[in-house]
């Protein structure tokens, strides 16, 4: 039987996986000379879905494996026949650390002292994680990492999902229907949504005007689920801490640089030192399975 022919993004990435049997690898754009032969896609970490145009050149393709988590737009322009598989798992400490790390700054006024280095100015009163009640809004397993690290800070954590269910870390997992009535009650709310048509501004006017005075908004999904707009007429009143923005890359001038209470990363997240050993890890155990005939982890199309 021939080997599985592999594209793979970087020969980082093809030495952390190591050699797999009945597989062989083609880095980048070498992968075009050798277009008949290649079975799986292995994408580009900040790839846009625009790249993916170039899918329809390999008339063998059998799987597209992405490196993030999110896969907004990227069904749409798969060729017929493909199957695509996300990262689930691989930025879930990553992206709960920096969740952390943005919540803890905000409430505690890093911003604030950074701006003011050389001047002892004080802040007493800052809000505590501890005792804080704080809404997970996208309880997949990147927002059971943030709980995880949220609960051990002793916050009161709340979770939100597409549907409600039992869980053994928050209990219960609250649906969609019952944010009225939770997020007046909300410190901190973090965002952590998959992007699609349906939770597109799902952060909107409406939605922030139910957040009680002083609260925290922290986005760690994608920019889109915060209506910018509405971030920008509530900065202030509210406080917010984004690693995603809408537009992103954030051009220079854009207001929200300037927005009160606003503190901003760029889309920082999950590309960290914790990411490599686990996207080889997910890419040798898919292709293992591959080889084997076996079921593929992370199916979001097949």
């Amino acid at each position: 039987m021939s080997s599985l022919l592999v594209r793979l993004p970087d020969a980082q990435l093809a030495h952390a996986i190591g050699p797999v049997d009945g597989v062989d690898f083609v880095i980048g754009a070498a992968a075009r000379n050798r277009a008949e032969e290649v079975d799986v896609y292995v994408a580009d970490y900040a790839t846009g879905v625009e790249a993916l145009a170039e899918l329809g050149s390999f008339p063998r393709l059998r799987l597209v494996q992405l490196q993030s988590a999110g896969y907004d737009g990227f069904l749409e322009r798969l060729p017929d026949g493909v199957a695509l598989a996300n990262a689930t798992g691989v930025h879930d400490d990553a992206t709960a650390e920096h969740a952390l790390g943005l919540t803890l700054a905000a409430l505690r006024g890093i911003p604030e002292s950074v701006r003011q280095h050389g001047v002892w100015h004080r802040m007493p009163g800052r809000r505590s994680l501890a005792d804080s009640r704080v809404l997970i809004y996208g309880y997949g397993s990147i927002g059971r990492a943030i709980a995880e690290r949220f609960m051990a800070c002793k916050a009161q954590v709340t979770a939100v999902a597409s549907r409600p269910r039992t869980d053994d870390l928050v209990g219960t997992v609250h649906g969609p229907e019952r944010l009225a009535a939770l997020l007046p009650e909300q410190h901190v709310l973090v965002v952590v949504l998959p992007l699609t048509e349906e939770t597109r501004h799902a952060v909107d006017a409406a939605f922030l005007a139910q957040l009680g005075d002083d609260a925290l908004v922290v986005n760690v999904g994608r920019g889109p689920l915060l209506d910018t707009d509405a971030v920008l007429a509530e900065a202030g009143r509210l406080r917010f801490a984004l690693d995603v923005t809408d537009p992103e890359p954030l051009p220079e001038h854009h207001p929200l640089w300037a927005a009160p209470g606003v503190l901003i990363t760029p889309h920082v997240a999950g590309g960290t030192t914790a990411m490599l050993p686990r996207v080889a890890a997910l890419v040798r155990g898919q292709l293992q399975a591959l080889v084997a005939g076996e079921q593929l982890r992370n199916l979001v199309s097949q």
